[in-house]
């Protein structure tokens, strides 16, 4: 029976992935370990990393946020009531098995949006990570906690 792969290894495999860009077959050589090995333990540890650190690093913002993001547009572009930036980027993915045309886009390729607010130091307030292809920004922005409304700025 083969010895199970340690947490040292797996956050050695998880961030090799996530520093060069490697497929999971050349990762999966250098550690030899199986390529879906190494799929698991990428989504399992990278899962891992947002869950302990996604409080700390990435607090959802108060009331005073947003007042202290809408002031920070004024001073420093001249943009009055600006709670954030927003965009996102269709990242390219193999379609998922029956997915049909959800994850197909307008470049005709299939896709993940990725979808952040910044603020007006450039600084990441809020992350929606998984849209589907087929919706726009703004469709992925309706679509996500913060346009759904559980991460609104103030009103007044």
């Amino acid at each position: 029976m083969r010895l199970s792969i340690g947490p040292a290894e797996r956050l050695a495999i998880c961030l090799r992935y996530l520093a060069t860009g490697d497929s999971y077959r050349t990762i999966a050589f250098s550690y030899r370990v199986g390529h879906a090995t190494v799929a698991v333990i990428v989504k399992e540890v990278a899962g891992a990393i947002w869950t302990a650190l996604v409080e700390e690093t990435m607090p959802v913002p108060q009331t005073e946020d947003w007042r202290a993001i809408a002031a920070g547009f004024q001073e420093r572009w001249n943009f009055p009531n600006c709670v954030g930036a927003i965009d996102g980027k269709h990242v390219v993915i193999q379609a998922p098995a029956n997915s049909g045309s959800l994850y197909f886009n307008y470049k005709s390729t299939h896709s993940l949006v990725l979808l952040a607010v910044v603020d007006a130091q450039y600084l990441f307030r809020v992350v929606d990570v998984g849209g589907f292809g087929r919706s726009s920004d703004g469709g992925s922005l309706r679509n996500s906690a913060f346009g759904e409304g559980s991460l609104q700025p103030p009103t007044t």
